[in-house]
């Protein structure tokens, strides 16, 4: 397994770890009202999950996944690239949304996961042929 693929899923499951962990934390204050402030973490608990986990782990397996032509993976450093501005973003906008009225930090996240997707889909892009190519 190449060594971008294998930091994106084990960042995935770090992601993985600390979003359940928030969730736990949540319902169980549903449950045993204790500290209501934790009902403020619920921004960073969806972000975690749905960026820091399910797409970096779909970005990993694609990594790895995706045919070779050749015995190259093609330009690695803008995967690389798209898993440093995927983190800083999940971290980014989920910390803006943790802090209530950041608007700022979360729309520099939404634009830093954006350029992470560009970055892997350009990436990606000459990896994939049409069937009889």
């Amino acid at each position: 397994m190449p060594r971008l693929s294998t930091w994106m899923l084990r960042a995935a499951l770090v992601h993985l770890g600390m979003g359940f962990t928030l969730g736990a934390l949540i319902l169980f204050n549903k449950g045993f009202p204790v500290f209501p402030s934790v009902w403020a973490t619920l921004p960073l608990h969806r972000e975690l999950l749905l960026f820091g986990w399910l797409v970096q782990l779909a970005l990993g397996v694609a990594y790895w996944i995706l045919p070779r032509w050749g015995t190259r993976r093609g330009a690695t450093w803008l995967g690389w690239v798209a898993f440093a501005t995927l983190n800083l973003g999940v971290v980014s906008a989920g910390t803006g949304g943790w802090l209530l009225g950041s608007e700022v930090l979360i729309l520099a996240g939404r634009l830093l996961e954006a350029i992470s997707a560009l970055a892997f889909a350009i990436h990606a892009w000459p990896r994939i042929k049409p069937p009889g190519a």
